[in-house]
């Protein structure tokens, strides 16, 4: 299954930011949308990703002060990104290999989509069970 169909699932825009919103107000959107890490984009490019670990490892580094930087100065970069035709498993793989759990989803360069783990995994999963009613289905028909 390729990453275009899982995003077709999915409902409604993008949660993005700009690279000089606070840390702060990205806390506050995280916690609002009770989500995990956002894209940090600029004229259509995806700069990199601001997730609930970049921000426990700045305070860890840098203390509250980071709470008022702008978020360029603490997300992760550059970010990973995958084409839109790749396929579910191959995103899984590399989001396993380099551990980490959100991946923003390219078409001809532009963000279509910004998937997590847990859409791959629950995608993975209706694959199983559905091929397990096909096989029950064939044996009892």
């Amino acid at each position: 299954m390729s990453l275009a169909a899982i995003l077709q699932r999915q409902a409604g825009n993008i949660v993005q930011v700009a690279p000089d919103i606070s840390v702060r107000a990205v806390i506050e959107l995280l916690a609002e949308r009770r989500i995990g890490a956002v894209p940090v984009v600029q004229a259509g490019e995806v700069l990199g990703i601001m997730s609930e670990r970049d921000v426990v490892l700045a305070l860890r580094r840098d203390g509250a002060d980071i709470l008022d930087w702008p978020v360029e100065r603490v997300m992760t970069r550059p970010a990973v990104t995958v084409d839109s035709e790749s396929s579910a498993l191959s995103a899984l793989s590399l989001m396993t290999r380099r551990r980490f759990r959100h991946l923003p989803v390219l078409k001809e360069g532009r963000m279509t989509g910004f998937i997590s783990i847990g859409d791959l995994v629950k995608a993975r999963i209706d694959m199983i069970e559905q091929e397990a009613e096909a096989l029950r289905s064939y044996i009892s028909g």
